[in-house]
């Protein structure tokens, strides 16, 4: 049993690590929000500009190209109905920024509790032996000891992988909102400079 809580663990530890690298790389700032599209979409003034940033948006695939070709796609459109397509597809963008966070969010909870399940096989493992022969001699001191070890280990290995997790979490979680709110100001930038041009 003591090996299956440690492997439990182990896995615990690898799947949030996995998850961290991935979100870490995911959300670099520069391959959400990359700096040739934030530079076109300032220089977007005319319909020629639109096409110019439309081959920039293709060339650099990201959630702020994404939205900026779902904007552009609907220039023909009334701007309370591009404005509504373009918040449909902000909030797919959103959902995809946050993709494995929820992973984080298991982890931060399900990792003490692997650790007090391992508190709970060590001290079976204690008064159960003590149970059938007491406390009679060094050796069942040592399996005392060796239990308590256990309890302690598990409980330890449970809370060094929740409280990264926790972190990692709470550091995307709150990067995601900021890169929501560059998309969104940018995307809001675009879509007014175009309407009142047509004015």
């Amino acid at each position: 049993m003591e090996i299956f809580v440690y492997l439990l663990l182990g896995l615990t530890s690898v799947a949030g690590l996995g998850v961290v690298i991935w979100r870490g790389w995911m959300l670099r700032w520069d391959n959400v929000v990359p700096p040739t599209i934030v530079g076109a979409v300032a220089d977007c003034r005319s319909p020629e500009d639109v096409k110019t940033l439309r081959k920039f948006c293709e060339s650099k695939p990201s959630p702020l190209g994404r939205l900026l070709l779902t904007a552009a796609d609907h220039l023909d459109w009334p701007k309370a109905e591009n404005v509504g397509a373009l918040e449909t597809a902000a909030r797919h963008e959103i959902v995809r920024l946050e993709r494995g966070l929820v992973v984080l969010e298991i982890i931060v909870g399900i990792a003490p509790l692997l650790g007090l399940v391992g508190t709970i096989v060590g001290m079976i493992a204690v008064f159960g032996d003590l149970g059938q022969t007491g406390l009679n001699n060094m050796n069942d001191a040592s399996k005392l000891a060796q239990g308590i070890s256990l309890i302690l280990r598990t409980t330890l290995i449970g809370l060094l992988i929740s409280i990264p997790a926790l972190i990692a979490w709470s550091y995307f979680t709150k990067k995601v909102e900021v890169l929501a709110v560059e998309l969104e100001t940018l995307c809001d930038e675009f879509v007014r400079r175009q309407y009142r041009d047509k004015k």
